[in-house]
């Protein structure tokens, strides 16, 4: 009894991946049936703020594409945290090639937490001269309506805060190809989930507009000086404070540039924890999601080959609807058209990704190493003892130092 007991509460659970399936379509269909709508004309002066480190594939015409906005009035602020960072010249060029926009660079070595990528956007908004700030990765590449359609919610006062959906753009290999599909087929299906289910209280490091107003109240970029996840952090303490947090389709396309599995894998990893860490509760229900490996397990117990075959037939057919729904209808994502094939293969990498985020808290960011620990980042100790196997974690687990 308790063997079949088991077996169909294994089936029963191997059905909730698939329902959330059909809800992602539909959360899909709904966000995007007015996408062809022009962008609103409301369109306040804005500061874009970006903080850069490093230059990252083709920067030049990543940071072109917002000097080229069909927007009546802005301003671009860089940062870097020294003048021999090789962004700089090419800032400055565009500075000499846009000489009708107004482009600031600015020199910020400031340390005010152990969040660099914060520590110049402190510096950036205190230069910034208008009231919405918009804020974006420095890898991103936009359309000449981005800031149109990022602004264009801003006409309702209760919004406090906008956020954009995203994809891939990547180099010509497997792994950044296999990155650019998982932002399509996984992250961006969960984000219409989360928005459908319970409203935007959070945000995308895309692409974050905030209003100067509601950057004050959390206490500026300063607040965020230690967190990890401080895009989310913007989005969750804007909704927080009673404002409308909006999320929106602006062709924005972020670079894929792992070409190693290693590489690759650490991302992703370090991702879900801070995932894990911003939203425990939610992220330990992402088992429900996981349609690839409740399906083989479904499977392996089914009582007949025909239940079996129609486990697999139903993963494939609604997974792969939402995937088309969200990622190449919606989004319009052109390596995922032509990759679709490589969706079960990031569904079994990114089931071991989850996994492992549920007892790893170290991570690597660029080059710096890092615990996670209640939502912070607390830089790793630069020489650790080489005799010790085993460390404790500033939040009491266990790691093992090779992790």
């Amino acid at each position: 009894m308790f063997w079949m007991g088991l077996r169909w509460a294994i089936l029963g659970a191997a059905t909730l991946p698939f329902l959330a399936y059909l809800y992602t379509t539909l959360a899909a269909l709904r966000f995007f049936r007015n996408r062809d709508s022009a962008p609103d004309g409301f369109t306040p002066p804005v500061s874009v703020l970006k903080p850069v480190h490093g230059l990252d594939p083709e920067a030049y015409e990543n940071f072109a594409s917002f000097c080229r906005q069909d927007y009546p009035q802005y301003e671009i602020l860089f940062a870097v945290a020294s003048e021999q960072d090789a962004a700089a010249p090419v800032i400055r060029q565009l500075i000499d090639e846009f000489p009708a926009l107004p482009i600031r660079l600015l020199v910020t070595p400031e340390r005010i937490g152990s969040n660099n990528k914060i520590n110049r956007l402190c510096a950036l908004a205190r230069a910034a001269r208008y009231e919405i700030l918009v804020v974006s990765d420095a890898d991103i590449r936009v359309g000449p309506n981005h800031l149109r359609s990022v602004n264009a919610p801003f006409r309702d006062p209760e919004t406090g805060a906008v956020t954009s959906m995203f994809t891939g753009i990547p180099l010509l290999a497997f792994w950044p190809e296999m990155e650019a599909v998982s932002i399509s087929a996984d992250f961006m299906p969960a984000v219409l989930m989360a928005r459908q289910l319970e409203g935007v209280h959070f945000a995308l490091g895309a692409t974050v507009a905030i209003r100067r107003a509601c950057l004050t109240e959390m206490g500026g970029f300063e607040a965020l000086a230690n967190e990890a996840a401080d895009d989310y952090e913007i989005g969750a303490r804007t909704a927080a404070r009673g404002h409308r947090v909006e999320l929106v389709d602006a062709a924005v396309k972020t670079w894929c540039c792992l070409t190693h599995l290693r590489d690759f894998y650490s991302q992703r990893l370090r991702w879900a924890i801070m995932a894990r860490q911003a939203r425990p509760l939610g992220y330990l229900g992402l088992i429900f999601t996981q349609g690839l490996p409740w399906m083989v397990l479904a499977a392996l117990v089914s009582p007949t080959r025909l239940l079996a075959a129609s486990f697999v037939a139903t993963y494939l057919i609604l997974r792969l609807t939402a995937v088309c729904t969200v990622g190449i209808w919606g989004l319009r994502d052109e390596v995922l058209r032509r990759r679709w094939w490589l969706v079960p293969l990031w569904d079994a990498l990114g089931f071991i990704v989850w996994l492992n985020s549920l007892v790893w808290s170290r991570v690597r960011w660029r080059g710096v190493k890092y615990w996670v620990t209640g939502g912070r980042l607390v830089p790793e100790p630069l020489s650790p003892s080489k005799d010790s196997i085993w460390r404790r974690s500033p939040d009491g687990d266990h790691q093992h130092l090779s992790q």
